[in-house]
């Protein structure tokens, strides 16, 4: 029913590419709300409501909830949580918190995720800094879905920009994966390793690329509860994640509102998918 490449990863004609474009909206939008409604004392469950209720006014199904028995339509991972926090109200946020919010929405049967963390109140320098890092390292990564390059390109250019920036871990058990009509589809797609090996991009493959960068070690363990991770260290943890689809133009992200343009024009020049619509 969808055509796939000789490795089984999805290509999707320029009309199903719209329709993600279409889910990607809504989790773009979504995660713009809870960025602005997130403030100190509310807890990660009112996050995770916010969230619900924006998602299905939208038409669209939270993608996460009851996806292998998870609870929520977020995950809220709160400072040396990295991915996976299950949202409760056992501890409201408080100032100097980071909190990584991980969304995800299908809209007529296709997917978008994406995730961002974003700062509580007033936060230390360092966290601001760990922050920018991995949400630069995220668009570099991005900037590599170019047809021709290899799947490896993109871990190359996320871990090659944290190594540039200081001492962070980046864990090596978690990284993005390819997105269509399921959330989570082959290939995984690391945050490290070395370039130009794997299967080539061909336009129409979709990828959700996500850096998890680590203040300290990048060693983490998984909570008793079988979703959160943590890191081992006790030290902060931030998580940026995007979908993007591979065109001839170069990479149109799904789950951005402006597709993209204002970071890879940064980084690419021209270099990136023009096809930017309906952007609000």
């Amino acid at each position: 029913m969808f055509k796939k490449n000789k490795h089984g990863i999805q290509i999707k004609t320029p009309v199903q590419l719209e329709k993600m474009r279409a889910a990607g909206l809504v989790v773009g939008r979504t995660l713009e709300l809870l960025r602005n409604s997130v403030r100190p004392g509310m807890t990660p469950l009112d996050l995770d409501a916010i969230a619900e209720k924006a998602i299905r006014d939208e038409g669209a199904i939270p993608s996460f909830k009851g996806y292998q028995g998870f609870p929520a339509t977020i995950c809220a991972s709160v400072n040396d949580e990295v991915v996976h926090g299950i949202p409760s109200d056992r501890r409201p946020l408080a100032d100097g918190d980071v909190i990584s919010i991980d969304c995800g929405a299908i809209l007529d049967g296709w997917h978008g995720d994406s995730a961002i963390t974003v700062a509580i109140g007033e936060v230390g320098p360092e966290l601001v800094e760990l922050m920018r890092v991995t949400e630069d390292a995220m668009w570099r990564g991005i900037a590599a879905l170019q047809v021709g390059g290899h799947l490896s390109d993109v871990g190359h250019e996320v871990e090659r920009y944290v190594r540039s920036q200081g001492r962070y871990g980046i864990p090596q058990e978690y990284g993005g994966h390819g997105i269509g009509t399921e959330m989570h589809m082959d290939p995984w797609v690391a945050n490290h390793g070395r370039p130009g090996r794997g299967p080539k991009f061909e336009a129409g493959m979709c990828f959700a690329v996500e850096p998890m960068v680590n203040l300290g070690t990048d060693r983490t363990r998984v909570l008793p509860d079988e979703w959160t991770v943590v890191t081992i260290d006790g030290k902060p943890s931030a998580h940026f994640e995007h979908s993007v689809a591979v065109t001839d133009n170069g990479p149109w992200v799904l789950t951005a509102l402006d597709g993209g343009k204002a970071r890879l024009t940064e980084l690419l020049g021209g270099k990136f998918a023009a096809e930017v619509r309906d952007e609000h």
